[in-house]
């Protein structure tokens, strides 16, 4: 984590949730969104059903970070998005809004020829992770205890944006378990909840569907807000490690059960 300034100031509200670490390991770099590159086939095949609102997919790279390389491959058969970071941190995101009462399920797909060993997602210096799924929702920020309202207050003064009410993450975790929620260590308005484990599953493509609603009334206890973006991350920067995943495209469907 950064030690001139929280990692969570920096990375912002628009999605970026994770807050991840470390002062300047790479030279400084704007935050700015950027659209991608090559992109359009990916981009075009991950719908999002029942949005109100509907931004472009960009490139969100976080300040002082090096950038993760994102591009459009094939992989095993599949069109997919490469993610490539190699002591690096950045993520593909979309703002929209999606309200409550439509929000279904969100079904996407990843690859990953191995885990990061090092990463350890509870644990500020090692919250790395070969992949994650980020879903970010509005609520009434009245709740915030006095340390996350801080953090909201400076995230917006440096990023623009304020700490979202509440992120969720699906991640794979090597040394965790299925079904585990992880609160992120720099602050709990950052929940990531484990659907992969372990090592069994590297170098296949996994496939998920999950229930919105029901999944973040389990790992927040109460009933989600409006989903306002979403975003797909991977990063190594903590760990100096190097990671590389494939996503399929994410897609959401409005108020129907997983398949």
């Amino acid at each position: 984590m950064f030690n001139c300034l929280p990692r969570w100031a920096c990375i912002c509200a628009g999605v970026l949730p994770l807050w991840l670490a470390g002062c300047a390991t790479g030279p400084a770099i704007s935050r700015k969104a950027a659209p991608l590159a090559d992109t359009q086939a990916w981009a075009a095949a991950s719908t999002m059903e029942g949005a109100t609102t509907l931004g472009e997919w960009e490139h969100y790279v976080l300040p002082t970070k090096r950038a993760t390389q994102f591009s459009a491959n094939r992989r095993h058969g599949r069109d997919s998005m490469k993610a490539q970071a190699q002591s690096s941190a950045s993520m593909l995101r979309r703002k929209l809004r999606i309200e409550p009462e439509a929000l279904g399920s969100v079904q996407f797909s990843w690859l990953v020829e191995r885990v990061i060993p090092k990463a350890n997602m509870a644990l500020s210096h090692a919250d790395d992770s070969p992949v994650r799924v980020v879903l970010v929702f509005e609520g009434d920020r009245s709740k915030f205890s006095m340390r996350n309202a801080m953090l909201s207050e400076m995230a917006h003064a440096i990023s623009g944006e304020p700490l979202p009410y509440a992120t969720l993450v699906y991640s794979w975790c090597v040394h965790c378990t299925v079904g585990e929620v992880i609160k992120s260590p720099r602050t709990d308005r950052i929940r990531t909840k484990v659907i992969e484990a372990g090592e069994q599953s590297l170098g296949a493509w996994k496939d998920y569907e999950r229930a919105i609603k029901a999944d973040f009334e389990v790992v927040f206890g109460e009933p989600p807000g409006a989903l306002i973006a979403v975003g797909v991350m991977t990063d190594a920067d903590n760990t100096d490690s190097d990671a590389t995943a494939w996503y399929g495209p994410l897609k959401l469907h409005p108020t129907t059960p997983p398949r």
